[in-house]
């Protein structure tokens, strides 16, 4: 029996430092393949994979992803071929075009022509991460200088697309594609595209990896799982821009997303809804419930990426973190013992330092 791929992916609204450092050690140990860490607005991914690095053994870790606009193509290889090296080679570059929402009120840079600019710094950062010069291209009399560290051109690098254009510098340039808010049928169709792309470039014995899956929470109470999955979706579509609430209606669930974004204000701060008439949201992307109807939903997912990334929300409780990753973990010694967050919650509540963080 072959064991299933799975990776762990976080949001960049999960900010809690310790958990996520506990979730990785635990990912590690479950024996998940792959540990990604967002980056918005809140922690530094680069510095905080430096300290999962030390306390993992195995398992690769992901900066998931770094905006193409945060940070020059001279930085970004410098961090990559360091974060490499403190891994033992398990590192993975996640390189995104991200949103204008978080490029121009974040970084305050015009947000123009993104797909180029994913093209340019993807090529750059390959091209220097292979020991070649920098190319200063803004200063051209500028004497070009190389990475002052031994090259890595073997260094994967995974691109989050979905639009025609990044999905193109996706085919082209990326060892790994690493989608969000795709519906399944979609995401089968594109990676077929993106394999056409790369045989037409001439690499189609280079199989890319399609890394991608659905927010989850194991609870057995299916209520409140259906209300984190519902307030992660809500807060996506209601309160991230526009960038997904497009994504998602293109896709057939237009309706969807206008019943959810008309309940869920953009400046509100209660939990998000999910009214029953877009159920067929939380079906796409999300799964949910108890421990074997999480597993069941997720072997949906293993038959459409390479690797299946279990979406964690954030702000979760510890025993539901916890309930969720083992539920969630690939083969069968991952998924035993399933912990009970109800129970785990008792338990938490009579340690005498009062439980952990979350």
């Amino acid at each position: 029996m072959t064991a299933e791929r799975r990776g762990i992916a976080l949001t960049p609204m999960e900010i809690r430092r310790d958990v996520i450092v506990r979730m990785a050690t635990l990912a590690d140990e479950l024996g998940y393949e792959i540990f990604s860490v967002a980056e918005g607005w809140g922690l530094d991914s680069t510095v905080l994979l430096a300290e999962i690095a030390t306390v993992t053994r195995r398992i690769k870790l992901m900066a998931g992803v770094l905006s193409v606009w945060g940070r020059t193509p001279g930085t970004i290889a410098m961090t990559a071929a360091t974060l490499h090296q403190i891994c033992d080679g398990r590192f993975v570059l996640g390189l995104g075009a991200s949103t204008r929402q978080l490029v121009e009120g974040w970084h305050a840079v015009r947000f123009t022509r993104p797909a180029g600019r994913l093209r340019q710094v993807t090529e750059n950062v390959r091209a220097l991460l292979a020991g070649e010069r920098a190319r200063p291209a803004v200063v051209p009399e500028a004497r070009p200088l190389r990475l002052g560290q031994p090259p890595v051109a073997d260094l994967p690098i995974w691109i989050a697309a979905t639009g025609e254009r990044t999905i193109r510098v996706a085919a082209e340039l990326a060892d790994g594609w690493f989608p969000l808010y795709l519906r399944r049928d979609r995401c089968r169709e594109l990676a077929a595209e993106i394999r056409r792309l790369r045989a037409a470039v001439g690499r189609p014995g280079e199989p890319i990896t399609v890394a991608a899956g659905p927010f989850t929470i194991v609870d057995p109470d299916i209520g409140a799982a259906r209300a984190a999955a519902a307030a992660c979706t809500a807060f996506y579509l209601a309160a991230m821009g526009e960038v997904y609430p497009r994504l998602v209606s293109a896709q057939g669930l237009g309706e969807q997303v206008e019943l959810v974004r008309a309940v869920n204000p953009a400046a509100g701060r209660e939990p998000g809804i999910v009214p029953d008439a877009a159920q067929i949201l939380l079906d796409e992307f999300t799964a949910y419930g108890d421990a074997a109807g999480v597993q069941e939903q997720l072997r949906r997912w293993d038959s459409v990426a390479d690797i299946t990334m279990v979406a964690v929300p954030p702000g979760m409780a510890w025993p539901k973190i916890e309930a969720t990753l083992r539920a969630a973990a690939p083969g069968l010694t991952g998924r035993a013992p399933v912990v009970d967050p109800v129970e785990a919650d008792r338990a938490v509540a009579l340690l005498p330092d009062g439980g952990v963080a979350g």
